[in-house]
């Protein structure tokens, strides 16, 4: 069988169609099928694979950070070797368990949100309706060849692409291929041009059947049909780590470059001091350890997974991780229209009728603001029944008790106005007949008997109804059409059309006897003018608003839809997108521009075109977008260093979802393979859902830079035992498994309660985070280490040489490592760290608003997380277990006094610098040229 494509197909005559495709009207033979599965194999697509679950498990223990836990886990077992019983093979062995712990954890929160199987292979229908042996059967799509008879009806997904070579009444639904919500007309003709997807003599795998019915031959299968193309071209995209992943990266090279340069001088100082090469060695990786926050990644991805839950709780469901953070710096959402600005389903928005515009509102019917009553709208009456019988689509009762209604989502919703203004109460007239819509008379008419009467209700383009139209339906009796009339109606429906809206004209008249042929050219004249409708499909309510917040923040948006140009304007000036009036400056102007636009730039000029010249210029508006021009339009964004969130519903938008820094699918109207493909799911279909989102990202960036603020301070206080240890005579005043109690054990929930703090006021006025800033940025490290962690330090080591002091040793005494003062002591230091890190805790909760102005109960958490930390201290100290593993023993009351005063000064004197550096920046924003 010669294979043909889409474009040498349709220009064939249904008989040729047969011929081509070396098949009959009467479909194949079994011995045909049999050897063309051998040719072309199954319609599936098979060759899309996945990521093996092992794989996606063994990644957990190959990133950096682990990579440097690895490393940490590994020194400490050599130092165990080198000088046991101090703890350290302790501590590499519980390194290794929260490798293994964050592992699982991360591992598993992915793969709830993933599907294990492939979701490309069961949106495809899993049955088909074919002719074999001229007998009509229903076969599994996957057994579907190249030459197979398709017969395909109303609701079905067509399951291969095919040629259509009968065709009455048939409209598809192609928007998860094209973008495109207006339902397209089929038909069996022979078209000699055109782009495929837009030729109406063709059938695509994974579109839909909304009304109609028709036959078809299959010309392409599997990956060799327009869903497999895109499919596939989906499974080329590579994508590179998060913001949020480099910066874990950039943060774990700088700690383990500082704990590696640490460890080299403090080894090369051991030796020169005359320790021996053993106990420097020692020494040394001592050092490395206590700068090793263990801590870190599982409260990172704790902090993450917390995160993602606030998100689900806002419908939004995060599938990767990574992605909660990467949402709180973007910077563009290239966002679909259908179904994500707006409602994606049609609704009766306006009338005009008796020379009134009539707007419907929660079931009522008002104009000009006044609601007009049941007895004013009696004279309607002609125009709600043409709405109610003209019309094929269906509403049904389903098992839940709730009634739905399918078909032609025009037609659908005529009839669900007709639902919601109680225009169904009364029997519907019997039908008699119908003439069907065709595209050259762009109109359709049923007959009704009515009462010994035959009516016939039509409906269709205004300009190809109102000229059939002789008389107009006023409120009490017709009256003529006069030509001012004619021309006032034409009037309406274009203003309607600019704004967005569908127009249909309604029209009706009484067939008299005698007429022998219902025809159209006899049934379709003298007709009566009953008014105009005007649908769309509206802007969910949420929208503009989220839109100025996005703008407020300094997030772009981008309209990219499959929609007709006038279409994509009038819904993106209702939304804010667009000025509403005509633009008053170079500034304000917003081009609207096409895919086919698109084909003729080369990628200089589409950067330029996607770079806005001042700070308040509008986005261009894009429309009949293919997926390859959706996808050039993400790729050239992230060239120019932008943070993409990409929206859509589509096979159409896959491509384009992968591409992104992160995509989002819908969740309600979203087909499986945007599901699939996208990091991120909106439950609730609703753009607004995704400014809440990047809410939330940002507060994860921010709650993350605290923690980590939090955490690397305890490590000065880690460190400096060592420090003085290595450098002089001073005792060693902290232990390796209090070290590890520290960063395991006492600042685990308070880290994980700063990860739970709420958005700060504010946080969606500032634009989004820069590329260039760090986590790990200078101010970060001087406030952990150059500040906070100093004070840790003094009141740890302050408190360790008190109370030995008040016990009366004195400098250069010796101090037996095993005796009870010097556990006593050791115990004291792992106190003293405890306590400035429960101020510390506070301290970290904004570095720039005091912990007075958050209020102490606005976070429960850290309530919860310094009762945790202060049980666990206790526990250490107080108890055998405790005596056992860390080396510890009980104090007296007394010494907490000191050290409780250290902590309160930490508190205070982080109160101190906030209010001092809130001055001086409020004084600078004061100075000319500064501030606003």
């Amino acid at each position: 069988m010669p294979e043909l494509t889409a474009l040498e197909v349709c220009r064939l005559a249904p008989s040729q169609v047969y011929r081509a495709l070396a098949t009959t009207p009467q479909g194949l033979s079994s011995d045909d099928v049999r050897r063309r599965t051998l040719r072309y194999g199954p319609n599936s697509l098979q060759a899309l694979r996945g990521m093996p679950l092992i794989s996606r498990f063994a990644r957990q223990f190959t990133h950096f950070l682990a990579l440097l836990l690895w490393v940490a886990a590994g020194l400490a077992f050599v130092a165990d070797a080198l000088h046991s019983g101090e703890g350290m093979a302790t501590l590499g062995w519980a390194i290794l368990g929260v490798i293994l712990i964050n592992a699982i954890f991360a591992f598993l929160q992915e793969y709830k949100a993933e599907r294990a199987v492939q979701a490309l292979r069961s949106m495809l229908p899993a049955q088909a309706w074919v002719l074999r042996d001229g007998q009509q059967q229903q076969i599994a799509r996957s057994e579907l060849v190249p030459g197979d008879v398709l017969v395909l009806e109303e609701g079905e997904q067509i399951p291969a692409d095919a040629r259509l070579t009968a065709a009455v009444g048939m409209r598809v639904d192609n928007s998860s291929l094209t973008g495109e919500s207006k339902p397209q007309r089929r038909s069996a003709d022979p078209i000699t041009d055109g782009h495929p997807l837009d030729i109406a003599n063709l059938a695509f795998a994974g579109t839909t059947v909304l009304s109609g019915h028709g036959q078809g031959v299959v010309f392409a299968t599997g990956l060799n049909t327009e869903f497999g193309k895109i499919a596939h071209l989906t499974t080329t995209v590579q994508t590179g780590l998060s913001p949020l992943q480099q910066e874990i990266v950039k943060v774990t090279h700088v700690v383990a470059g500082l704990s590696l340069l640490m460890g080299l001088i403090f080894f090369t100082i051991g030796v020169g001091m005359g320790l021996g090469f053993w106990a420097s060695t020692i020494f040394g990786i001592g050092i490395i350890v206590a700068n090793v926050p263990e801590g870190l990644l599982p409260t990172v991805t704790l902090a993450l997974a917390m995160g993602s839950q606030r998100m689900a709780a806002r419908k939004a469901l995060i599938k990767h991780l990574a992605s909660v953070e990467t949402l709180g710096c973007t910077t563009v959402i290239c966002t679909d229209k259908t179904g994500t600005l707006t409602e994606n389903r049609m609704r009766l928005d306006r009338l005009y009728v008796d020379d009134l515009v009539v707007e419907s509102r929660e079931g009522c019917l008002f104009t000009r603001n006044r609601l007009i009553t049941a007895p004013e709208s009696e004279g309607w009456r002609p125009l709600f029944d043409a709405i109610v019988h003209c019309n094929n689509a269906k509403r049904t009762r389903h098992p839940d008790g709730r009634s739905r209604t399918t078909g032609d989502p025009t037609e659908t919703a005529l009839l669900e106005f007709a639902a919601d203004h109680g225009l169904l109460h009364r029997p519907p007239l019997r039908r008699m007949g119908e003439i069907p819509f065709d595209a050259d008379r762009k109109r359709m008419t049923t007959l009704h008997w009515s009462e010994g009467r035959l009516l016939a209700f039509t409906k269709g383009a205004p300009e190809s109804v109102l000229p059939l139209c002789t008389r107009q339906q006023g409120s009490a009796a017709p009256a003529e059409l006069t030509v001012d009339c004619r021309k006032k109606v034409l009037a309406q429906s274009q203003a309607f059309a600019q704004q967005a809206y569908r127009v249909l004209a309604v029209a009706m008249r009484e067939v008299e006897r005698g007429v022998e042929q219902l025809e159209a050219d006899t049934v379709e004249q003298g007709l009566t003018f009953l008014g105009l409708v005007a649908m769309m499909d509206p802007p969910h309510r949420e929208v503009p608003d989220a839109i100025k917040k996005c703008r407020r923040a300094g997030v772009r948006v981008m309209m990219i839809t499959g929609d007709h140009p006038l279409t994509a304007l009038a819904i993106a000036q209702k939304i804010g997108l667009a000025p509403d009036s005509a633009p008053t400056g170079p500034s304000r102007f917003v081009p609207v521009i096409e895919g086919a636009h698109i084909d003729t730039m080369n990628n200089d000029q589409l950067r330029r075109l996607l770079t806005p010249t001042t700070t308040d210029e509008l986005d261009p508006i894009f429309a009949r977008m293919a997926p390859r021009h959706k996808m050039r339009i993400v790729t050239a964004l992230k060239e120019m260093r932008e943070v993409v969130a990409v929206t859509g519903d589509g096979v159409n938008d896959a491509p384009a979802l992968k591409t992104a820094d992160i995509g989002i699918a819908m969740g309600v109207a979203g087909t499986d393979v945007a599901k699939e493909t996208a990091s991120m799911i909106l439950l609730d279909d609703n753009f607004a859902t995704i400014v809440h989102a990047i809410e939330e990202g940002r507060a994860v960036y921010t709650n993350i830079r605290k923690f980590v603020t939090y955490v690397l301070a305890s490590n000065v206080p880690e460190i400096v035992p060592y420090l003085g240890f290595g450098l002089s005579s001073m005792p060693l005043a902290l232990t390796v498994p209090q070290i590890l109690a520290v960063d395991l054990g006492t600042d685990m929930v308070p880290a994980l309660a700063l990860a739970a703090e709420p958005p700060e006021d504010g946080v969606m006025d500032d634009p989004p985070r820069p590329r260039t800033e760090r986590l790990l940025s200078r101010d970060v490290l001087l406030r952990a280490y150059g500040f906070l962690g100093l004070i840790e330090a003094g009141i740890a080591m302050g408190g360790f040489f008190l109370y030995l002091y008040s016990q009366g040793w004195s400098w250069g005494a010796a101090l037996d490592w095993n005796s009870p003062l010097y556990k006593e002591a050791t115990t004291v230091t792992f106190a003293g760290i405890v306590a400035a890190q429960v101020a510390n805790v506070f301290a970290c909760r904004s570095d720039r608003i005091a912990a007075f102005r958050l209020g102490w109960f606005s976070n429960p958490l850290i309530l919860v997380g310094v009762a945790v930390e202060l049980t666990i201290l206790l526990i250490m100290t107080y108890s055998p277990v405790g005596h056992l593993v860390l080396g510890t023993a009980s104090l007296p009351a007394w010494i907490f006094g000191p050290l409780a005063v250290g902590a309160i000064g930490l508190l205070l004197a982080d109160e101190l610098q906030k209010f001092v550096r809130g001055r001086m920046g409020a004084r600078l924003s004061l100075q000319p040229g500064r501030g606003t």
